[in-house]
Parts: structure tokens; C-alpha cells; sequence
């Protein structure tokens, strides 16, 4: 009661704990080393934290022993560190999320899966009301510092519940930053930051470009960075820089968007620009304008169904701050609007882009 009462200024105070993660560091292409599919380049990051740090912790639904992970991206973990700091938990996703505040008030740095996107659901109240919230509400004290995995997105089949994209619910949770990365060399610079990160982290991980096996996607499968590599959250990628004597476009994507609009590309040479974002939030604004201005049209590439949705909140964002340079509106390609990813094989392709989707949108564009 005797404390001085805040200023208007305040409010915008412990939104995140502030962190040392700023710069791009370490080297991302090391000599002398093979190329390595992007799920191997989580579970080498996660082996090289958990090495060094005590306090790492890695638990969710089949992460032990017995399994590995139902990707394998835990693989022998267990065995190495031992049941008390890989262990499996119930199928609980509020109990997996929760735990996180109470482990890093601890003092611990949980790193926890939830096993595919659609399985968050049950987590969203602790994500929402605990875990986004702790910094803020507490003046900035109790910053509930973990990394939360989703294996996300539409691959091969996986059905109405093992198959959806649900970035646009996870970015309206103020307080939670989100990384999206399309290839092995991101994802493992990402986690690093995450880890060194003393807020809640969301990462995404698409499950379809986990081996490169899809066609199109063979760029996901990179050098695996060193130990020090880290890639500080809010700095996009520029995939494919376009030829400015002609007319060309901006595509900005992540995720597996990425490989569809670099397929895409291949039809208009020179005429395409690509920023890979990394990831949402925070995002690189700088790079996302600078490329629209440059290229005076734009395209904005997801997975999600469009109407409502982040891919939609960023064209009107790009709409807002680029408008006078832009020569055409911005389109945005993403899956149809329906309620659920079909089983169906046919189906499931007839739902989600892919990269002639994604060509005939460019060539409406360029032709505007």
C-alpha cells in the first residue's frame, strides 16, 4: 500500500526478461562434416546442452528409453543422462506445459514435447494463463524460462489429428516467443537461443522436412553447425535475392512454405525474392519491408487455412507499413478453409499449397 504507484509508461515493462542472445554466433557450415537431416540437428543440440548444463531437463510423451521419441529425436538420450532427467510423462499436455513454471522457479531449464501440434489443445490454459504471464505478472521475478517442442504441419497422410498448424493461437499468447525454422542448421541455432533464453520459447518443428524425404525439400538437410552456433530470435533468412531489372515479387514464408515457394521460383528465374522468417515472434520487420520495397509486390506463403489467420495478420501488417511502394495488393497463399487436414491422401493434397499453387499465385502478381 505504501509503494509509489506505477507510471503509464510501466505497463509496457517485463512483457519478456531481457536476454543476452543478440548476435549471430558460432560457425554454421564447419569444415570436413556431412550433411545431417534436421531432426538429427535437435537431438545433437539437445545432447550438447544437456551435456553442459545440469540443469537440463527433457521430458513429454515417449521422450525415455523405450522409444526415443516417436521421431527419434531423443534417440539414446536417456540412456546417456539418465531417468531422472529424461523421462516419459503421462498423456497430459497441461500437466507437460504447467510443470515448466514450477521447474524453472526451481532453478531447472526444461526442454518438453508435445508430441504433434494437434495435441496442445489440453495445454493451451497453462501456456495462456501460467507460462506466457509469469514474467509480466510477477515484475519481471519469476520469468518461467523452458522450451516447449511441436513437431507441426501435414505430412504423408497423418490424418485430422496428427496434422494441423497451429502457429496463428500460439502467436496471439503474448509473452512466448516462437521459432519455425526450415532447416537443420536453423533449428539447431535456434535452440541455442532458446535455451539461453530466459522466457518460454515455442518451437516448431515441421515434421515433413524432419528427413527430407519429401521431394523439394532435400535443402532442409544441412551441415550441422558446431556447439557454439546460435542465431539470435527476430532475424530472418534471405533464401533467394531477385534480379531487380525486371519485375519480381517477394515471397515471405517459413516452415515448409519455404520449399514450396523456392520450387515455386523456378519458373520465373531472377523475378522471385524468399525470406525464410525463422522465426514469429519476434520478426525481423526490417528484412520483411525492406525486400517489399524493393520488390514492390508481395506474397505471403503458410500452411495454416488463410481467414483469420498469422499469415493474414502479416499481409495487413506489410499493407500497413509498405503501401505506397506496392504495385499489386498482398496475397496470401495457405490451406483451404476447412476444419480439419483429410486422411485421404488426395484429399490432404487438395487442401494444403504446394509449389504450383504457389506459381500460379506468383504469376498473378507479376502480371498485375
Amino acid at each position: 500500500m505504501a509503494a509509489e504507484d506505477p507510471r503509464p509508461e510501466d505497463l509496457f515493462t517485463h512483457d519478456f526478461a531481457p536476454t543476452l542472445i543478440t548476435e549471430e554466433k558460432g560457425e554454421r557450415e564447419p569444415a570436413g562434416k556431412e550433411r545431417t537431416v534436421m531432426v538429427d540437428c535437435a537431438l545433437f543440440a539437445v545432447n550438447e546442452l544437456m551435456s553442459k548444463h545440469k540443469e537440463c531437463l527433457l521430458y513429454g510423451q515417449d521422450v525415455g528409453r523405450r522409444l526415443g521419441g516417436v521421431f527419434r529425436e531423443a534417440a539414446t538420450l536417456a540412456q546417456k543422462f539418465g531417468d531422472d532427467r529424461v523421462f516419459n510423462t503421462p498423456i497430459q499436455e497441461a500437466f507437460i506445459i504447467g510443470s515448466t513454471v514450477g521447474m524453472s522457479a526451481a532453478g531447472l531449464k526444461p526442454i518438453v514435447e508435445v508430441q504433434f501440434a494437434d495435441y496442445i489443445w489440453p495445454g493451451l490454459n497453462q501456456l495462456f494463463t501460467e507460462v506466457s504471464r509469469s514474467c509480466y505478472l510477477s515484475n519481471g521475478k519469476w520469468p518461467v524460462s523452458c522450451i516447449i517442442r511441436v513437431p507441426i504441419g501435414a505430412y504423408g497422410s497423418g490424418g485430422p489429428y496428427h496434422s494441423s498448424s497451429v502457429e496463428s493461437v500460439v502467436a496471439n499468447i503474448r509473452g512466448v516467443k516462437i521459432a519455425y525454422p526450415s532447416t537443420g542448421a536453423d533449428l539447431k541455432g535456434l535452440f541455442k537461443a532458446a535455451y539461453y533464453d530466459p522466457n518460454p520459447v515455442v518451437i516448431f518443428e515441421h515434421k515433413g522436412l524432419y528427413w527430407s524425404k519429401i521431394k523439394g525439400t532435400e535443402d532442409a538437410k544441412t551441415i550441422e553447425p558446431d556447439e557454439n552456433y546460435i542465431i539470435p530470435f527476430g532475424k530472418g533468412r534471405m533464401v533467394l535475392e531477385s534480379d531487380t531489372d525486371q519485375t519480381s515479387v517477394s515471397i515471405i514464408t517459413y516452415g515448409m512454405g519455404v520449399y514450396w515457394a523456392k520450387n515455386a521460383a523456378k519458373n520465373f528465374p531472377g523475378r522471385v525474392e524468399i525470406v525464410d522468417l525463422r522465426t514469429l515472434h519476434p520478426i525481423d520487420e526490417d528484412m520483411i519491408f525492406s525486400t517489399v520495397i524493393k520488390n514492390n509486390r508481395c506474397i505471403v506463403v503458410t500452411e495454416e487455412p488463410v481467414n483469420n489467420s498469422f499469415g493474414q495478420a502479416l499481409a495487413g501488417r506489410i499493407m500497413l507499413n509498405c503501401f505506397k511502394f506496392l504495385d499489386a495488393p498482398v496475397e496470401v497463399v495457405g490451406s483451404e478453409n476447412l476444419p480439419a487436414i483429410p486422411l485421404n491422401a488426395t484429399l490432404e493434397f487438395a487442401m494444403i499449397p504446394n509449389a504450383d499453387k504457389v506459381a500460379k499465385i506468383i504469376e498473378k502478381i507479376l502480371n498485375y
